[in-house]
């Protein structure tokens, strides 16, 4: 594991590029970094932009912690995802502008491309609506998280999580730009579904997706790249 003065630097880089990139406005949301002590979490209404690593707050998985400012409210929610999922290292959550639209009409997102893929189902859920820093709101969440990385919170926004700060934040502009992508089709009309059958062909495909392959013997076809 990381030494956690680099994480601590890690994750407010990883918080200033929440905004930067669109995901945030303000103080909202949050981002987390599993460490050897527990998890580094921002602190609480807080701008990033006036905050140092050391502000960062420790937090242990009793829920004590340590820090200049108050963690964020969301706390109980990274805690928890961390514990459930021992795959996360990093939990991010946004209440980015296409995300936050669809969670607000309380609506999944169905296979309407096959980059839906991309967090480990054929839906992306919307988990319903809790008070936000409460303990209903994280059991809420972890539902709709179930064999999924990522999924909405009812009038609220995201929530993702991923292996480290670096991939976590790049899932989250996935699947933002997955939103706006729904959120447009839907002008429309109601967008085409992808069956069960070609939505298991794809995950299938996605469970090397990003990793090393092998050098494919000699005349052999290879794994269609996921673009």
């Amino acid at each position: 594991m990381m030494n956690e003065n680099v994480l601590r630097e890690g994750l407010l880089s990883t918080a200033k590029a929440m905004a930067s990139s669109g995901l945030n406005t303000g103080t909202a949301g949050n981002a987390s970094v599993r460490c050897a002590r527990g998890f580094l979490i921002t602190p609480s209404g807080r701008s990033y932009e006036d905050c140092s690593a050391d502000d960062m707050a420790l937090v242990a998985m009793d829920g004590s912690w340590q820090g200049p400012f108050a963690p964020s409210t969301e706390w109980r929610m990274h805690r928890d995802v961390l514990q459930a999922h021992p795959e996360a290292g990093a939990v991010l959550h946004a209440h980015s502008p296409f995300a936050t639209a669809l969670a607000c009409h309380r609506r999944a997102i169905p296979a309407f491309h096959y980059m839906i893929a991309r967090f480990g189902g054929d839906d992306i859920r919307c988990a319903p609506y809790a008070t936000f820093g409460t303990q209903a709101l994280s059991d809420s969440a972890l539902a709709a998280l179930e064999n999924r990385s990522a999924c909405l919170l009812a009038n609220h926004g995201m929530l993702v999580f991923g292996s480290d700060l670096r991939r976590t934040l790049s899932l989250a502009i996935e699947f933002e730009t997955l939103c706006e992508h729904y959120w447009r089709a839907c002008q429309i009309g109601e967008p085409s579904i992808l069956s069960a059958t070609e939505m298991a062909e794809v995950i299938a495909l996605f469970k090397t997706y990003g990793k090393p392959r092998p050098i494919a013997a000699s005349g052999s076809a290879s794994t269609p790249e996921a673009v």
